[in-house]
């Protein structure tokens, strides 16, 4: 198990980047893939990028791909998501979750943090 603590959102214009992160506790966060996930008002929360325990896989959905980068630092158990370009639609609270990498279920999550972007 693993506590995570999101940060970096905010209220940013169209074209506007972010840069968010999360932090981990525990000594095996390198045996973690780490995923970040966005709830949006009216919607279901869902799926924006994740990462392999090792950092060499990447994956994102189809809306953010060429505009938002996730990358870890397993030396400082955390990982990051930087987003540049930043549509209206973008907004969102943003969690990131962590996914043990012999389970198929991501069972950690942070508290989430809101990032509201403005046309």
């Amino acid at each position: 198990q693993v506590q995570l603590v999101e940060s970096g959102g905010g209220l940013v214009q169209a074209g506007a980047s972010l840069r968010l992160s999360c932090a981990a506790s525990g000594r095996t966060f390198n045996s973690y893939t780490m995923g970040w996930f966005r709830h949006a008002p009216g919607k279901e929360r869902a799926f924006v990028a994740s990462i392999t325990a090792s950092g060499g896989t990447t994956y994102y959905i189809d809306s953010v791909k060429g505009r938002f980068t996730i990358s870890r630092d397993n030396a400082k158990n955390t990982v990051y998501l930087q987003m540049n370009s930043l549509k209206p639609e973008d907004t969102a609270v943003y969690y990131c979750a962590a996914r043990y990498y012999l389970s198929s279920q991501y069972k950690d999550w942070g508290q989430g943090t809101q990032v509201t972007v403005s046309s």
